[in-house]
């Protein structure tokens, strides 16, 4: 443990029983993550400890948390000595993440104390583009051209190696943060300052790496639409959930809708689900959720990434709409033997989709629509994160997004048709910032 730092320092009262009373419950370590991550591991059956930001910890917290390490948990020369301590106290069986910052920290904990939990090799694998393309070409699995540069002059000798266009993106981020595309030779040099302008841009918190802008990674661009394949691995067996169609539409490849079950024809699929299975015994994923993300190229379907852990902009809502299963619960509770493993893919019972809300720059002057919203048979779920006075930036990346709607439907047509005529009813007017 570092100098001057004691137990006492970073564990916070949740007015729960004192650690020492032994419940005979199973224990997890929840790192980061929403409020309804703990509540669901609660309702799971197991006892929760947490670590999560000081300021993202509150109240209502308090029925679902045993125990809390409040504290940086990217930090880990703190938080692995504190984990530590508190494991030998008040022991936990795995550490578990169901959030992009806390994949690693989970798994550096679990492999430092011993404990199950995804190794270490296949997170990093995931979380580091240049490494799992190198990973995966020594396999001869989804072949993509690419390469690492930090310069205009890097870019210049991979397009006269591969052509245009191609993609210039982070090695280490996701959510579309810092993704462009360059048409042009003549473009080059402007595609490589804007991204090394965003370094120190963004919050500690939405970034994975604090160097992720000092090189870049290359890619050959894929032609044609993008899925991604939501799974679930149960001891090394992979079982597709589902499959989710995305809508592009905002600049670079931020996206504004996603639906399922997927429109794909099924030898698409056939296809995509031995790719994604492939691709998951390549990493090495054993157990817990995975959503990798597939362009369905002229040359046949390509990964593009992954992660172990449930997709973000609220896929996991729409399998559950969809088909009846909530992957935050499988993630939480994989290794715990307290949810019954699925045994096949599962068959859709309706149609979801979300429909995000992307008014025009600026100041926000009004939000009309939302009790319209609300009271239609097809709604969901709605929020809209901004009121009279907010600035709505320019659409950047997944965050920079002001809300969405869920809207469900017999089928995912229906329920696409939905979600954006409930979509439109929000209005969100701007006037520009002076």
């Amino acid at each position: 443990m570092r100098e001057g730092t004691t137990l006492s320092d970073d564990v916070a009262p949740t007015g729960q029983r004192s650690p020492a009373v032994a419940t005979g419950r199973p224990r997890v370590l929840v790192i980061g993550g929403k409020l309804q991550h703990v509540r669901k591991a609660r309702d799971l059956g197991l006892d929760v400890v947490l670590a999560q930001f000081p300021d993202e910890y509150d109240r209502g917290h308090w029925p679902h948390v045993d125990q809390a390490l409040l504290l940086d948990y990217g930090d880990l020369d703190r938080l692995l000595p504190l984990a530590r301590a508190l494991h030998e106290g008040y022991p936990f069986q795995t550490a578990v993440s169901l959030f992009e910052l806390g994949l690693l920290p989970a798994a550096r904990i679990n492999e430092a104390l011993g404990l199950a939990g995804e190794s270490v090799a296949t997170v990093e694998l995931l979380l580091d583009k240049w490494r799992m393309r190198r990973h995966l070409a020594a396999r001869g699995i989804s072949p993509v051209a690419s390469a690492v540069g930090r310069s205009g002059q890097d870019v210049r000798e991979f397009v006269k190696q591969n052509g245009l266009p191609i993609i210039v993106k982070p090695i280490r981020e996701s959510g579309s943060l810092g993704v462009f595309r360059i048409h042009d030779r003549a473009d080059v040099d402007a595609v490589a300052e804007r991204f090394r302008s965003l370094d120190g841009q963004f919050d500690v918190r939405d970034l994975t790496s604090a160097e992720s802008f000092h090189e870049f990674l290359m890619e050959e661009f894929l032609d044609g639409p993008e899925i991604s394949v939501e799974t679930l691995t149960f001891d090394g067996r992979h079982v597709v959930v589902a499959v989710t169609d995305k809508e592009c539409g905002g600049p670079g490849f931020v996206e504004i809708g996603h639906s399922q079950p997927s429109g794909c024809p099924p030898e698409t699929l056939r296809e995509v689900t031995r790719l994604v299975t492939d691709f998951l015994d390549a990493v090495g994923l054993r157990n817990g959720p995975g959503h990798t993300e597939v362009k369905l190229t002229s040359r046949g379907p390509r990964i593009i990434e992954s992660h172990n852990r449930v997709g973000g902009d609220r896929i996991n809502d729409l399998a559950e709409i969809a088909y009846g299963v909530d992957m935050e619960r499988y993630a939480l509770a994989a290794g715990f033997g307290v949810v019954e493993p699925l045994a096949a893919s599962p068959e859709p019972r309706a149609g979801a989709a979300i429909r995000f809300l992307t008014p025009e720059p600026g100041r926000v002057v009004a939000v009309t629509g939302v009790d319209a919203v609300r009271a239609d048979p097809a709604f969901v779920d709605l929020q809209v994160a901004v009121e009279p006075g907010a600035v709505v930036p320019p659409l950047t990346w997944n965050e920079d997004k002001v809300g969405h709607v869920i809207a469900r439907g017999a089928t995912a047509a229906e329920a696409i048709a939905h979600g954006r005529r409930l979509a439109a009813t929000i209005q969100v007017r701007t006037e520009p910032v002076a």
